[in-house]
């Protein structure tokens, strides 16, 4: 199993909605509930930020490999499916 980036900020809708998508999948498949995730807060470590390469919040890395990075205006369906696609290359 690889380890799992996120990059988030608080306050941002599509993070709180990649969260939730996150939630949603660990409920439907416990696979997905023993990937590890290492949660980084944008603002609070902007030190550990800066070595990826992204602009935009929620940000998910497998290993040093960026596999998601939200784009303005995506529906929650699309947000959730890049979510799994995530996972899935974590958990192989």
């Amino acid at each position: 199993m690889k380890k799992v980036t996120f990059f988030y900020l608080e306050k941002c809708p599509y993070c709180r909605q990649a969260r939730r998508a996150l939630d949603e999948l660990k409920v439907g498949d416990a696979r997905y509930g023993t990937a590890e995730i290492t949660w980084v807060e944008e603002s609070q470590h902007p030190d550990v930020a800066e070595k990826y390469d992204y602009y935009n919040v929620p940000a998910m890395f497998v290993g040093d490999e960026k596999l998601y990075e939200a784009k303005p205006g995506e529906k929650y369906e699309d947000c959730r499916e890049n979510v799994k696609r995530v996972l899935d290359a974590a958990l192989a």
